[in-house]
């Protein structure tokens, strides 16, 4: 039985562990990157300290919106026409404007402005149906001074 004695592991054998690794890091991170920029077209907000200045004032939008205790409920027909049902402690919310905008979670197209109208008693269709793929739709709903604002996701 012969025993071969083991290599010396030298520099060289260093220096390529050490290149391959830097190399799987780097293909890695070029990797996510690429993907990063792929996939997400815009910004949350354009201006972060202006946001945040805005924020309280945001807050008590809100606070006077739940205070009006409207219910806002959106949904797809099945021609993809937005339709929204508003009731006000429960009876239809007749006779408001509603409007809103759809916009693409990451920006890949461009938004769609939706107008409604009223088809029943606090019951209202868009007119135009929503291009295929999941939207953010920023809506509005008016009845004299007082305004709600949703933001409802759809498929």
């Amino acid at each position: 039985m012969s025993h071969r004695p083991a290599r010396p592991f030298t520099g060289r054998h260093m220096a390529v562990i050490m290149v391959a690794f830097f190399g799987v890091v780097i293909a890695v991170n070029l990797t996510m990157a690429t993907f990063a920029t792929r996939t997400f077209g815009g910004t949350v907000v354009d201006n972060s300290y202006v946001a945040s200045q805005k924020f309280n004032g945001w807050l008590e939008e809100a606070r006077a919106q739940e205070q009006l205790g409207w219910s806002l409920d959106m949904a797809l027909d099945d021609d993809r026409h937005a339709v929204v049902a508003a009731t006000a402690a429960g009876a239809p919310l007749g006779g408001a404007r509603v409007s809103a905008t759809a916009r693409h979670p990451v920006g890949r197209a461009p938004d769609v402005a939706l107008a409604f109208a009223e088809v029943a008693p606090g019951r209202f269709r868009a007119v135009e149906p929503l291009p295929a793929g999941r939207w953010k739709v920023h809506m509005e709903v008016t009845q004299g001074a007082s305004v709600v604002r949703r933001v409802v996701d759809i498929l």
